[in-house]
């Protein structure tokens, strides 16, 4: 559908929690992934800005905006973010809330997070999706 802007969330994993519980912490086992955000827009004819890029944690507490100012995308261009592997900061429950915004209706742009874990012995990748929000006019 076509929107002249939204707020998305997107949900972030710092950390994957798997394993058994271990009696003497009562917690599984953690594994830290690093997290590389692709806001895309999808539109092939008009620029899209990205005026907002909030990091929250578990707890639902700002942790920082990503965007120290409103970022211009072109057509069929990407924006990217980055959290690495050693801010655990966010926590298993974390997200990212996008605000973004065009002069007239475009196609609404793909925001991905692809979560990494590369080592020699195994590799970890998943892709979490941004959504729309409904915000109260």
């Amino acid at each position: 559908s076509l929107s002249t802007g939204q707020t998305l969330y997107l949900p972030i994993y710092s950390h994957l929690y798997h394993g058994e519980v271990n009696p003497k912490t009562g917690k599984p086992s953690e594994t830290l992934v690093s997290t590389h955000v692709s806001i895309r827009n999808t539109d092939m004819k008009t620029t899209l800005k990205v005026t907002s890029a909030r990091y929250y944690n578990t707890d639902g507490m700002l942790l920082r905006e990503y965007l120290p100012a409103a970022k211009t995308i072109p057509p069929l261009g990407t924006y990217e973010l980055f959290v690495p592997r050693s801010d655990s900061s966010g926590g298993s429950g974390a997200n990212f809330i996008i605000d973004w915004s065009a002069e007239r209706p475009i196609n609404t742009p793909l925001v991905e997070a692809l979560h990494a874990d590369i080592r020699e012995a195994r590799t970890l990748l998943f892709v979490t999706t941004g959504r729309p929000l409904q915000t109260a006019k």
